[in-house]
């Protein structure tokens, strides 16, 4: 087996179990609430499916990178709904029950919102290169591996036993396992492409999150919770799926190598700009309690 297949194979478990860990950990009422409260939620869909695009899409005629480079921006851009928004967003003093639910419905809708988006922009980024997601194909891939075992995981939380909470805690840290496994088999199958990742590119990586999250702040709403809430649920993006949909379209190339360097570089930028947002901003008491939450995807 190559090193290619073995990472797809694996980046789509990974993403199986992340699914059913996150439907898991959020129930029914909390997706309800936040889809009721429709004006949020609009403005949720339009910075991570309208503003973030844009802004990858600016940083890359910007940069102007080689073509598969550009397709992994592209690809980050296009997937939102990581699962560790909701912890970082309770240590940001932000609205924890509603990003529960955003995180949901951006990881459910990615499934299509994502591979369409991609068909769309990528010819537009790659400057006439053969470069090209197949939007059916991706959309019938993540639809398995993405929004069933999502809804497959609500499902048994809201209707299993009493002893799903002990299979969460389980399924919690075998996303911590799968996860450390797929990034070290990236990192041994790409080290040369990733050991030879520019400043610039380290830089770019940094405007597009500083954008990401400045897109959700604006956006927000007046409430400095709610702020706070959109603007990490947008930054962080949900690299799992970006590794499945850039693992099968481009195995192998540096679009893999890209997301597997911003799932890097925002899990330590975002953890850092919490922290120094909780510092400064958020009294510890004021701190809300976590709900239990799936292992990061980056």
């Amino acid at each position: 087996m190559t090193s290619d297949r073995l990472i797809n194979i694996l980046a789509a478990v990974t993403l199986i179990e992340l699914m059913l860990s996150i439907g898991l950990s959020a129930s029914v009422a909390q997706v309800w609430q936040a889809a009721r409260e429709w004006r949020g939620l609009t403005r949720a869909l339009i910075a991570n499916y309208v503003l973030v695009p844009a802004i990858a899409f600016a940083l890359v005629l910007w940069f102007n990178p080689g073509p598969m480079i550009g397709a992994g921006v592209m690809v980050i851009a296009a997937c939102p709904g990581a699962p560790y928004a909701p912890p970082l967003t309770g240590l940001a003093g932000g609205r924890v029950e509603l990003a529960v639910g955003w995180m949901v419905l951006l990881a459910g809708s990615s499934a299509v919102f994502g591979p369409v988006l991609l068909h769309i922009l990528l010819p537009l980024v790659t400057r006439g290169a053969p470069v090209s997601v197949d939007a059916v194909r991706t959309v019938t891939t993540l639809a398995v591996v993405q929004f069933l075992p999502l809804c497959v995981g609500m499902a048994v939380a809201a209707y299993g036993p009493p002893s799903v909470s002990r299979l969460k805690s389980h399924l919690t840290r075998l996303s911590l396992i799968l996860n450390v496994l797929l990034i070290g088999v990236i990192l041994v199958a790409q080290f040369r492409m990733l050991a030879a990742i520019r400043v610039s590119g380290y830089a770019g990586m940094l405007l597009l999150l500083v954008g990401s999250a400045a897109a959700g702040w604006l956006l927000g709403g007046r409430d400095a919770a709610d702020r706070r809430t959109l603007a990490i649920t947008t930054c962080v993006r949900n690299v799992g799926v970006a590794l499945v949909i850039a693992g099968g379209s481009f195995p192998g190339t540096p679009a893999v190598t890209f997301a597997t360097a911003y799932a890097l570089f925002q899990t330590v930028a975002t953890a850092a700009g919490v922290a120094a947002m909780r510092r400064r901003a958020v009294p510890l008491t004021a701190i809300a309690p976590l709900p239990p939450a799936a292992a990061p995807a980056s």
